[in-house]
C-alpha cells in the first residue's frame, strides 16, 4: 500500500545527502546527544550540522553563531554537558545504550525514512536491529480470534527468521511479542527504555529485555503522554519491512501506524474481518484502500518473497544512496545570501529545489541558511524537503 498519486504528485526535490557512519567514541557520542538535545535542533538539522561541519563538537561551536546570524534576539540554549552526563548514566544504569543516526548498528530501514530519530536507546541484544523486520499490530481489545491469528502470523514469520516488530501494547502486540520471543522481537515504547508501560506487561517486558530488545526515541525514566504514541507507530513501522494490521477500529493508533508506513513506502497488510465487528471497520476500510488482503502468512511472504530466499529485501520504496559531501570547507554565505532565501519562503511550505531555483545559490548553501534559519526558530519543516516560514 503506497500513498496515493505518490509518484505523480511529489515535487522533485534534492534529497539530503547521506551521514557519515563511524563509530563513536564517549566523547563523540556526549557531544552527539547534547546537539540533539539543544533548542531547536530537530532531526533534520542534526543531519544538514552533522554533513556541514563532520562532527558534533564543531556544531555546537558554531550554533550560538548561526542562530545570531539569522536574527535570533536570544542566545540559543544549549544542552548542558552535565545533564547529558546524566542522562547517559542514567542509560548504563536501566542498561541500555545509545544509538545515533551516524552509528554502525542504526536500523537501516528506520534510517531511510524521512527525518528518521537521530537517536534510539536499545535495551537486550542490540543486535536484532540488524534483522530484517516485519511490525504485527492491532486492537489493545482484540478478539479471540484475533489473538489465535496474532500467535500464528508471529510464530510463522519468526520460522522465516523475520524479527516481529510491535509497540508493547495491550493484545495484539502483547500475543505478537510474547510468541515472537524464540525468533527475535522488538518492542517500541512510547516511554524511557526503562518505563513499563502498560504496567501488567512487567513479566513481558523483562523476557523482552533478556532474549529480544527494546527501542525508543525517548531518555531514560521519560512517562509517556498521549502525544508520544504516534512518535512510537512512526518508529515501529520505520523498522519494518510491512506492517500487519490485525483488528483496528474505525479511529485507532493502529491506523496512524498504518498511515505511517504507507508514507514511508512499506507494505501495509490488512486481516479481514466482520463487517459487523467494530473492531475490524479500520481494517475493512485498509483493504479499500489499496491494503493487502492477508489471511495467512503465505499472502506476507509472497510480497516479501525476496526474504523467502535469503536474497536482499527491496522495500517499496528503495533508499537511495548519496556520498557524503565534505564536511570542509563549508560554503561562503553572506547576509544577502541568507535574505534572498528568508525572501523565497512563506506560510505555504515550499520544496528546496524550489528555492534554489529561485536564488540560484548553491545547494549546500541553501542547506546552511536553513539550518540557521531554523535554529533560529524562523522556520517550519513539513517533511518531504518541504519548508515553510513560522509567522
Amino acid at each position: 500500500m503506497k500513498p496515493p498519486d505518490s509518484a505523480a504528485q511529489q515535487p522533485e526535490f534534492f534529497p539530503a545527502p547521506a551521514l557519515p557512519i563511524a563509530t563513536l567514541d564517549d566523547v563523540s557520542r556526549l557531544a552527539c546527544l547534547r546537539l540533539i538535545r539543544s533548542e531547536n535542533v530537530g532531526a533534520v538539522t542534526f543531519r544538514e550540522l552533522i554533513n556541514h561541519f563532520g562532527g558534533a563538537q564543531a556544531a555546537l561551536d558554531a550554533l550560538p553563531e548561526m542562530s545570531r546570524r539569522a536574527g535570533r534576539g536570544k542566545p540559543l540554549k544549549l544542552f548542558a554537558a552535565g545533564l547529558a552526563e546524566r542522562e547517559l548514566e542514567a542509560a548504563s544504569k536501566s542498561s541500555s545504550v545509545p544509538i545515533f543516526t551516524i552509528e554502525p548498528g542504526y536500523p537501516t530501514a528506520l534510517a531511510q525514512i524521512d527525518h528518521p530519530p537521530p537517536m534510539i536507546y536499545a535495551c537486550g541484544n542490540p543486535s536484532l536491529l540488524a534483522n530484517d523486520m516485519i511490525a504485527i499490530v492491532g486492537s489493545r481489545l482484540a478478539s479471540a480470534a484475533g489473538i489465535k491469528l496474532t500467535r500464528q502470523f508471529a510464530a510463522e514469520l519468526g520460522q522465516a527468521r523475520l524479527v516481529i516488530a510491535s509497540g508493547l501494547a495491550r493484545g495484539i502486540d502483547g500475543a505478537a511479542h510474547e510468541m515472537a520471543l524464540p525468533t527475535g522481537t522488538v518492542a517500541v515504547v512510547a516511554g524511557g527504555v526503562d518505563v513499563i508501560y502498560p504496567p501488567e506487561h512487567a513479566k513481558l517486558y523483562a523476557d523482552i529485555t533478556e532474549r529480544g530488545c527494546i527501542i525508543t526515541e525517548m531518555p531514560p525514566g521519560y512517562q509517556p503522554r498521549a502525544q508520544d504514541f504516534p512518535r512510537r507507530n512512526r518508529i515501529i513501522s520505520g523498522v519494518s519491512l510491512g506492517v500487519v494490521i490485525i483488528e483496528a477500529a474505525k479511529r485507532s493508533g493502529t491506523l496512524v501506524t498504518a498511515r505511517f508506513a504507507a508514507e514511508q513506502g512499506r507494505e501495509v497488510f490488512a486481516v479481514p474481518g466482520h463487517p459487523l465487528d467494530p473492531r475490524a471497520e479500520g481494517t475493512n476500510r485498509l483493504l479499500k484502500n489499496g491494503a493487502t488482503l492477508t489471511t495467512c502468512t503465505a499472502d506476507i511472504l509472497e510480497v516479501l518473497g525476496p526474504i523467502t530466499g535469503r536474497a536482499p529485501v527491496q522495500l517499496a520504496e528503495p533508499a537511495m544512496t548519496f556520498t557524503p559531501l565534505p564536511p570542509s570547507p563549508p560554503p561562503s554565505l553572506s547576509d544577502s545570501d541568507l535574505n534572498a532565501v528568508i525572501a523565497t519562503l512563506g506560510p505555504a511550505p515550499i520544496d528546496i529545489d524550489a528555492i534554489v531555483r529561485a536564488t540560484g545559490l548553491p545547494i549546500r548553501a541553501i542547506h546552511v541558511a536553513l539550518m540557521e534559519l531554523d535554529l533560529s526558530g524562523r522556520i517550519e519543516r513539513h517533511g518531504s524537503q518541504l519548508v515553510s516560514l513560522r509567522l
